[in-house]
């Protein structure tokens, strides 16, 4: 049985008012971690050349396709019919991208057809987590 859902998509970073640059942004989905997903950005889109992964609710990225959710660091919300911005905020700075939602959605349906809604705390393992927490 799969265990984790890799989906790629392209993305627009917009790094100033009305400019972007296409980017290929992996979406990932763990059912070992069955509340989250993660989006992947290259090394080559971040100030420190290192690969960047941010975590999230899977719960959050569903909500924000239908309306503007989000506080703290993760800020969702659609932008029309056939797109989805995300906002990034990190002490560096704030990155917008934005997604065509027909591939967050195709993603999403994946996650689901792994780990239904509601049935997430079936997947997890309280003594691995705890073993991981207490070393």
């Amino acid at each position: 049985m799969r265990a984790v859902v890799d989906h790629s998509v392209q993305a627009r970073l917009i790094t100033v008012p009305s400019v972007t640059r296409e980017v290929t942004v992996g979406l990932r989905y763990d059912r070992h971690d069955p509340f989250a997903v993660s989006l992947v950005f290259p090394s080559d889109v971040s100030l420190d050349g290192q690969e960047v992964v941010w975590v999230f609710s899977r719960e959050l990225l569903e909500d924000g396709l239908r309306a503007a959710v989000g506080l703290g660091d993760v800020h969702i919300r659609p932008s029309g019919p056939e797109r989805t911005v995300i906002e990034l905020r990190a002490p560096e700075g704030v990155a917008v991208i934005e997604f065509d939602t027909t591939g967050l959605l195709r993603f999403l349906r994946g996650t689901y057809g792994m780990v239904p809604g509601g049935s997430e705390y079936l997947e997890l393992d309280l003594d691995r987590g705890l073993t991981s927490l207490l070393g």
